[in-house]
């Protein structure tokens, strides 16, 4: 083999070296390429997931802000209306009150009432002798009136008249004109309150009384009415 044999077997030892060494690189390149594509499209989705994960976050954030938002003005708007009811009904209670105040400047009326509270309690009591108490400004009232009831109450249970004391211990005195000044003062709007010989049963029989047992039966109906109108 001479020389130029030899040289030209070397230039295709060395272009067959190029092209498989340029193949190679072109693979690794591909290769490479191919890689780099595939870790960004992981990279972009981890982010897309990321930022979705966030805005849902976000959302949830603000539904439950809204909710306890709706939640408090929902609860602030029914105290309100709950402290509105309230208002109403402690007028009602203090108007019928007011009205209870009146009975006394009917000295008649009044009178006629006492005599029908006391014989109303000697009924429930159903004692021979019997303790009754009343105000101090209702006392020469009473005295006119415990014969008559004593014998109302005699004659209806065919028993013998039961023996009636007045207390010298009187109830609290009747309400003041104004009504404000004395409002946090112990008062009675009149009635009585009777107790066994003994003190061991004691019946309260006063216009307070009464109208607080009257208010607490009637208080669920008053509320229904308060809530259908407001409803309405």
């Amino acid at each position: 083999m001479n020389d130029g044999d030899v040289s030209k077997q070397i230039q295709q030892m060395v272009r067959f070296i190029r092209q498989e060494a340029e193949e190679k690189a072109n693979e690794i390149s591909v290769s490479a390429e191919e890689e780099f594509n595939i870790e960004k499209l992981q990279i972009v989705e981890a982010e897309r997931r990321k930022i979705k994960q966030e805005y849902e976050r976000k959302a949830k954030q603000v539904e439950i802000r809204k909710k306890i938002e709706y939640s408090m003005q929902l609860n602030a708007s029914r105290i309100k209306v709950l402290q509105g009811q309230e208002e109403l009904v402690n007028s009602i209670k203090e108007s019928a009150r007011k009205e209870l105040q009146r009975l006394g400047t009917d000295k008649r009326g009044y009178k006629n009432l006492v005599k029908a509270l006391v014989v109303q309690s000697l009924v429930r009591l159903r004692e021979p002798s019997v303790l009754l108490r009343c105000r101090e400004v209702d006392r020469k009232l009473v005295e006119t009136i415990i014969d008559e009831a004593k014998r109302e109450y005699a004659e209806k249970f065919n028993v013998p008249p039961p023996k009636i004391v007045i207390d010298s211990v009187y109830l609290p005195p009747p309400p003041p004109a104004n009504g404000d000044e004395f409002a946090h003062q112990p008062y009675c709007s009149g009635g009585v309150v009777l107790a066994s010989e003994d003190g061991k049963i004691v019946l309260e029989n006063t216009l307070d009384a009464r109208l607080e047992v009257a208010f607490k039966q009637k208080l669920p109906e008053i509320r229904r009415r308060l809530v259908g109108e407001s409803g309405a």
